[in-house]
């Protein structure tokens, strides 16, 4: 699997004022491990992304590992596979407004959860040891770091939301 390199903060609220972005509405669930007792470091997840232009796109992607190094495949799946799949997903559920914004030679993607009362930051890196530089806009809203905590992984947030009645299908 190739390898996924990300570091995420943790925002006491979204940046305001925050640059233009592209903004996605993404809806994503967590399917259960293949023989219900999967190692919790491998998650399948569906994903369902409204992009700003209205277009749609339905992924499946599964990831394995903790932390600052992950290994990441994905593939675009139909609507069909994507419905049908979505169901295995009840209670792992999570919705959130993602904005992406170019900053030098990185992305950053800024993620409000709608069930949640969560603000996180993520960027991309090409290797583990590659400086990232915080955006002026963004830095006066960090908190922490949270790459290395797994209460901050997305299956974790979509976990939660479901114990609390989020994130419904």
């Amino acid at each position: 699997m190739p390898a996924e390199i990300e570091r995420v903060f943790l925002l006491r609220a979204l940046p305001e004022p925050m640059p233009a972005g592209d903004a996605w509405r993404i809806e994503q669930g967590y399917l259960p491990p293949a023989d219900g007792t999967g190692p919790a470091q491998l998650e399948g997840r569906l994903r369902r992304i409204e992009r700003s232009d209205g277009s749609l796109e339905h992924v499946h992607t599964v990831k394995r590992g903790l932390g600052l190094v992950r290994e990441e495949s994905e593939r675009a799946i139909g609507r069909e596979e994507f419905e049908r799949e979505w169901p295995r997903t009840a209670g792992r559920r999570l919705r959130k407004v993602r904005t992406r914004i170019a900053h030098g030679h990185h992305v950053w993607e800024v993620d409000r959860f709608l069930d949640l009362p969560v603000v996180l930051a993520e960027c991309e890196l090409g290797s583990a040891d590659e400086h990232l530089e915080m955006p002026a806009w963004l830095a006066p809203f960090v908190v922490r770091e949270v790459t290395e905590e797994p209460a901050f992984r997305n299956s974790e947030l979509a976990r939660r939301a479901g114990l609390v009645g989020g994130a419904g299908g």
